[in-house]
């Protein structure tokens, strides 16, 4: 699958390191994949790549690209956390690409106090982390959860 491919890509390109859980609902979902360099994260915003087919249902610890809409995959990711799974967006054209197989429990300890994000929530505004990376989101959102390195 092409969601595979992009998550292979990026992660030996060391995309995912440093990367805050920006967005972390619990009873539904952790969202990463903001890099925290704007001039990284710039090469990658608009790299859109193309919808897989829904094979499998978003079950809790299923790894699935976040969108803005058909065929807008780019490098945002959540984890769905929710125990009955998240089955209305397969629906929606989430297409799961992987699977958390070990470390849910850390995955349910991830920092959750910032709530959904800006505008509509108290949490990170996604512009302002494209836009000012780490530097926006270690000032204003100090207790983010985040991945060291990926590998």
């Amino acid at each position: 699958p092409k969601g595979v491919a992009r998550f292979e890509e990026l992660t030996q390109a060391g995309f995912y390191n440093d990367c805050r859980f920006f967005r972390v609902l619990p009873g539904f979902i952790a969202q990463f994949g903001i890099n925290g360099d704007p001039a990284v994260m710039n090469k990658w915003r608009t790299a859109n790549i193309a919808d897989d087919p829904v094979k499998v249902s978003n079950t809790r610890g299923t790894v699935v690209f976040a969108t803005a809409g058909p065929n807008t995959r780019t490098s945002q990711i959540f984890i769905n956390t929710r125990d009955q799974g998240n089955g209305f967006l397969d629906r929606q054209g989430f297409a799961p690409f992987g699977e958390v197989i070990q470390g849910m429990e850390i995955v349910d300890q991830l920092y959750a106090g910032y709530g959904e994000g800006a505008p509509s929530g108290k949490g990170p505004n996604q512009m302002l982390i494209q836009k000012q990376g780490n530097d926006y989101l270690t000032s204003a959102y100090p207790k983010l959860s985040y991945i060291s390195k990926a590998s």
